[in-house]
């Protein structure tokens, strides 16, 4: 009910409107100590708002002796005023009156007026009446401002809405409906740019005047419920759930100070996500059938690697997806954990309080599972860990950041894995990268260049007879010729003489020439086989795939 219920009892008996005697009587009960002291003693409602006026420096008001103007609801958004727990009285066009309960709630007292963006003067008013004003404006507890009984954030717009929520809204919408996977909102020296990443590249959607920019940064930390309006000096991360139709999404929100203001990027998590299997991912049925024969194993390590932004976590979770079964018990250990998935038993990382990877894992492995999910193996004690784990009987999933396949030996090696334990439990690498698909609606016949031939050493026999596509662009893909993103791949598959080979100590250059004498294929020849079936474009092969050895 109140920000400090202690501060507020000494007050009361301060002030006479308690005794000591009661004060102790109502704190040995437990539970709230004011809803006590209204229920045992004469104290009212109206007597609290009085005193904490009185301490304060404001005004008490009775809400049945100065009513509300139900004109000036629209001064506040439906979910701030349910949030503070705040009403507006009256609005002489300079200030703007707002009755709270709590005028030592200073949170609410800091970040109003930067959340509305108006001069406020503040009255203190009894608990009960605003409650019940606030279910007469705004349907406290049936429609507060979007928010629906999960805390989730419908996407829709409402004709009543104020317009930073209706501009917050729609660009949430356009993002929803475009595919977006993250939403920049970058401060400028004179406006406010909103950039969305559609398929990897960022586009300019809007320019915003700068003076919007404190409004939609408050109105965003609202929504987050978690995030400090009132802190603009530090970063600060939190989570937001919304509603588009029936699809559930979660918003990851990171705001930094800038030079302008602050900055905001908020990545998309789309739950639908979830369901995706291994041919969604971008496999082709060799190579599914390869990678479904690896995750089936009873144990060994299963490592997936690539730069940031590549697809590992998605491929992770679709691993998940596949293996999920009622005997089978998972539990993955992830900064942050992304998606919820049901069935599995899932630990976040939490550094501050000691709950790292490491810590995570030791605590896991006495859970008995029979697979673990290591969002990242960042060190030598996370490694070690997941080693043993693979040598003891468990399926370990998980990712390093390596270029390709081979390179994630040397990498375990550098952190100070021996050569004889990485032979020993891993079982396979899977590299990969992400191309952009070409738009099913627009796509249509090209010819390669003699320079795109080269880069992708194809012969002309191997195209001959075969129709070569390429972007065109359509409305649909917004002229760009692209719609959606898949995986290219190799997997290095760990066996007997690859075993041989790591521990004798071979480099990542001689490990790859002997992968691929044994049959590996590489993420460029995966490409290349997605060019030959219209599923990506050569350009996007070549420049996703720049660093490949070939």
């Amino acid at each position: 009910m109140f920000s400090n219920e202690d501060y507020l009892a000494d007050l009361l008996v301060e002030a006479g409107a308690v005794t000591q005697e009661q004060l102790e009587q109502a704190r040995s009960r437990g539970g709230s100590v004011v809803e006590s002291l209204i229920a045992e003693t004469e104290l009212t409602e109206s007597t609290i708002a009085a005193v904490l006026a009185a301490n304060a420096g404001i005004e008490a008001i009775s809400l049945d002796q100065t009513p509300p103007d139900p004109s000036v609801a629209e001064a506040i958004p439906n979910d701030i005023a349910c949030r503070y727990k705040v009403i507006p009285i009256s609005d002489d066009g300079v200030y703007l009156t707002i009755a709270v309960a709590d005028p030592f709630d200073f949170e609410a007292m800091d970040s109003l007026p930067a959340v509305l963006s108006r001069e406020l003067n503040f009255v203190c008013a009894p608990y009960s009446g605003i409650t019940e004003h606030l279910q007469q404006f705004y349907g406290l507890g049936q429609d507060t401002g979007g928010m629906d009984v999960t805390g989730g954030e419908e996407v829709e717009t409402g004709d009543n809405d104020a317009p930073i929520i209706r501009l917050v809204q729609g660009m949430l919408a356009e993002a929803m409906k475009q595919g977006v996977s993250d939403i920049h909102i970058e401060p400028l020296e004179t406006s406010v740019r909103i950039r969305y990443r559609i398929d990897g590249k960022l586009v300019e959607v809007a320019n915003h005047p700068k003076k919007l920019l404190p409004a939609i940064v408050a109105r965003l930390k609202v929504m987050s419920g978690s995030m400090s309006i009132a802190e603009k000096r530090l970063p600060q991360d939190g989570r937001i759930q919304v509603k588009a139709g029936t699809k559930e999404v979660d918003l990851r929100v990171s705001s930094v100070p800038s030079n302008h203001g602050e900055s905001i990027v908020m990545r998309i998590l789309d739950k639908s996500a979830l369901v995706l299997g291994l041919p969604e991912l971008g496999f082709l049925s060799d190579d599914q059938q390869t990678f479904e024969e690896l995750i089936g194993l009873p144990d060994g390590i299963i490592l997936v690697t690539g730069p940031t932004g590549s697809g590992k976590t998605t491929t992770l979770y679709a691993c998940l997806n596949v293996i999920n079964r009622p005997d089978r018990k998972i539990i993955t250990v992830e900064d942050p954990v992304e998606y919820e998935l049901p069935g599995i038993n899932q630990v976040m990382v939490k550094a501050d309080v000691g709950m790292t990877f490491a810590a995570a894992l030791r605590s896991m492995l006495r859970q008995a599972p029979n697979i673990i999910m290591i969002g990242e193996i960042r060190d030598a004690e996370t490694a070690n860990i997941a080693i043993n784990a693979a040598l003891t009987g468990h399926l370990v999933l998980s990712t390093l950041h390596t270029n390709d396949a081979p390179s994630a030996v040397a990498r375990l090696a550098d952190i100070g894995i021996k050569r004889f334990l990485i032979a020993s439990a891993v079982r396979a690498v899977l590299a990969q990268r992400l191309v952009r698909k070409l738009c099913p609606v627009c796509k249509g016949p090209v010819e390669l260049t003699e320079k795109q031939m080269r880069g992708l050493n194809l012969d002309p026999s191997r195209i001959s007879g075969s129709t070569i596509l390429g972007p065109i662009g359509c409305e649909k893909c917004r002229g760009g010729g692209y719609k959606g993103r898949a995986g290219i791949f190799e997997i290095f598959k760990i066996d007997d003489e690859v075993r041989h080979m790591v521990n004798e100590n071979l480099t990542s250059s001689q490990l790859r020439r002997r992968a691929r004498e044994l049959g590996m294929r590489t993420m460029r020849e995966d490409g290349i086989r997605k060019v030959l079936t219209g599923m990506t474009s050569a350009e996007e092969v070549l420049h996703v795939t720049m660093s490949d050895a070939d």
